[in-house]
């Protein structure tokens, strides 16, 4: 673990030096491109308590995205980043380290500090249109991997097992009309820079914006069986944002996919077979009781009949409410209790498995945001 802080702390401070240096050299504002360069950083970790007491503290916390430790003091995610908005050409780059960004980029052990690298393009006279080629976050999911920015301090069972974390290719957006903006992406397929066939997914995205709701849909659909193109998953995922009153805000996040399975039947040769399914829907809640405090209750139910998601055929859901405290500016204090059930016993207490699984815990957020 130090030797990835002090990998992912170089190439921050290298970055840092190497923009602060061009900046010395470029005198002119109109020539000066990097003065819209921007900086923001976050710091994530937490205390958390199971009542199962499982054996192993260490992903104790099953099903979870990223508070996965039980019964221990956790770093969640150190990470920088730095940016530029696209004027006509712009990039993203989030670097950093920490379990959560070792769980994203799981797979990839070349790129386990990266969470996101993109160049930006957006021509004048073209209404809005920009195009993103790169490393960039999948546009499913009502949350997001920072969490600051989500309601809730854990990730909802619909963010760990139904969506993927990012994809590697082109994505592009376009507004319509003043309150609908369409995308279209061409993808490697679901968290890999390297694919695991010669197919690509194709992602649509829809988003009506009104003054009291946003609606957001988002369909991929492509390959995503390793070493053969036979099969394709579909995912469906839809999110209502209602925004009736500045202090009450409320979501509702579906689900549904599908993965129509492969296997070999000898010589590098495949044929489809059964087909793998699994939905879910969270409804979360958000009151702002004062100007520092609010209050997040969330309930969720996850079904996957086939174990594709979990490695088990169940049924889950999920309880979780969270109460959130502001410091002081970019610092937020959280106290969240969560209850995990299943039909099974799935979840790991002492020696054996229980049916359900409890937590407690306590999170400091710390962030910044440093513009031109």
């Amino acid at each position: 673990m130090r030797t990835l802080g002090l990998r992912a702390s170089t190439v921050a401070i290298s970055l840092l030096a190497a923009f602060s240096t061009i900046q010395a050299q470029n005198t002119s504002a109109d020539a000066d491109w990097t003065h819209g360069i921007q900086f923001s950083g976050l710091i994530d970790g937490y205390y958390n308590y199971n009542a199962n007491h499982p054996l192993q503290g260490d992903n104790g916390n099953q099903l979870r995205n990223f508070d996965f430790n039980a019964n221990a003091f956790s770093l969640s995610m150190a990470k920088l980043t730095v940016a530029h908005d696209p004027a006509p050409v712009g990039f993203h780059v989030d670097l950093g380290f920490g379990k959560a960004f070792t769980t994203i980029l799981a797979s990839e052990p070349n790129f386990k500090y990266l969470e996101q690298a993109y160049v930006s393009y957006k021509p004048a006279n073209t209404r809005g249109f920009e195009a993103d080629f790169g490393q960039f976050v999948t546009s499913a999911g009502a949350e997001v991997i920072e969490a600051n920015s989500n309601w809730n301090y854990s990730r909802s069972l619909l963010f760990a097992l139904a969506i993927p974390y990012y994809h590697v290719g082109l994505r592009t957006t376009i507004p319509i009309t003043s309150a609908f903006t369409a995308g279209l992406q061409l993808v490697n397929g679901w968290n890999n820079f390297t694919d695991n066939n010669s197919g690509k997914t194709i992602g649509v995205s829809g988003a009506w914006t009104k003054p009291k709701f946003t609606l957001s849909t988002t369909y991929y659909v492509g390959p995503e069986n390793d070493h053969t193109n036979k099969g394709y998953r579909n995912l469906f995922d839809g999110v209502l944002l209602l925004t009736p009153t500045p202090k009450l805000n409320a979501y509702i996040n579906y689900d549904y996919g599908q993965n129509r399975n492969a296997i070999e039947i000898g010589n590098n040769l495949y044929q489809t077979s059964t087909i793998s399914h699994w939905q879910g829907v969270a409804l979360d809640l958000h009151y702002q009781a004062t100007n520092k405090l609010a209050f997040s209750p969330r309930w969720e139910y996850f079904r996957d009949p086939n174990g594709f998601s979990t490695g088990l055929a169940q049924k889950l859901n999920e309880f979780t409410l969270t109460g959130e405290y502001k410091i002081h500016e970019g610092v937020l204090g959280r106290m969240e209790y969560r209850r995990d059930h299943s039909d099974h016993d799935f979840f790991n207490r002492g020696t054996g498995f229980a049916p359900s699984q409890s937590t407690l815990e306590v999170a400091l957020i710390a962030f910044f945001s440093r513009g031109r």
